[in-house]
């Protein structure tokens, strides 16, 4: 089900209270992404990013995801600590309600050169648009399968690396970044951008299961990172964004 966030001007997918499974503008509205050029740390992170959405006189609440990048994957303990951490600038924003957090978003570990605190690789808000053209960005998502559990219990092929096993990880992610994508009712025709994130070599199964069911239609970039929790081996996002800048 996708729910309303009006005082952002978009729609999203309820997840969990870190983030939702993606987000979509309204009509009227289109998202905007933007890029740092070299990542910034949390808190100077977010100073930045409210500059940014009042500059162009937009409410915070226009902020709708954003992409993040940590020192190293996170136990379960560890991702709930700095996932509540996290959360208190967006309760502060009008964004988080304490449980419900519409806000769309990637956090993954680069494997070589990572930062020595949690930064920001690049954020999203909407902004008035005249363009018709429809504008989301889906959450990232790795192979755990959703609901109650430990990430041992939901993890796909946990901690097997065989072939199949991959084969069946990357399957699974990509499935339910259509799943995500479905529910605004749209397919990878509508993607402008796809990444995944991984250290291990995807390419055996590039074909099959990502270009094949075109995913790739705008190309595939591989980031060289883990996702965040200990023991998942691959992770995906997607979006339709048509301004994107670098600062």
């Amino acid at each position: 089900m996708v729910s309303d966030f009006a005082a952002g001007n978009y729609r999203f997918i309820p997840a969990v209270f870190q983030y939702s499974s993606g987000a979509q503008a309204s009509p009227g509205y289109e998202i905007e992404r933007v890029r740092f050029d070299q990542l910034v740390p949390l808190a100077e992170g977010f100073a930045r990013i409210a500059a940014t959405i009042q500059g162009a006189s937009r409410p915070l609440t226009a902020f709708c995801a954003c992409e993040l990048r940590s020192p190293a994957a996170f136990t379960e303990d560890g991702f709930r600590a700095f996932n509540q951490h996290y959360v208190k600038t967006l309760a502060e924003w009008g964004l988080f309600d304490g449980t419900t957090n519409p806000v769309a978003r990637s956090n993954v570990c680069p494997e070589i050169d990572p930062p020595s605190e949690p930064s920001f690789y690049a954020f999203s808000f909407t902004r008035p648009s005249a363009n018709a053209s429809p504008s989301f960005v889906i959450a990232g998502g790795a192979e755990a399968r959703g609901g109650v559990g430990s990430y041992p219990e939901r993890i796909v092929r946990y901690r097997d690396l065989s072939p199949d096993a991959w084969r069946e990880k990357v399957r699974f992610t990509a499935s339910e970044m259509e799943r995500r994508l479905a529910q605004f009712g749209f397919t990878w025709t509508e993607t402008t951008a796809v990444q995944a994130y991984t250290v291990h070599d995807v390419h055996p199964v590039i074909a099959d299961e990502l270009v094949r069911r075109g995913a790739t239609r705008s190309g595939l970039t591989w980031h060289f990172a883990r996702p965040p929790v200990v023991d998942l081996e691959y992770e995906m996002d997607c979006r339709r964004v048509l301004r994107e800048v670098v600062v």
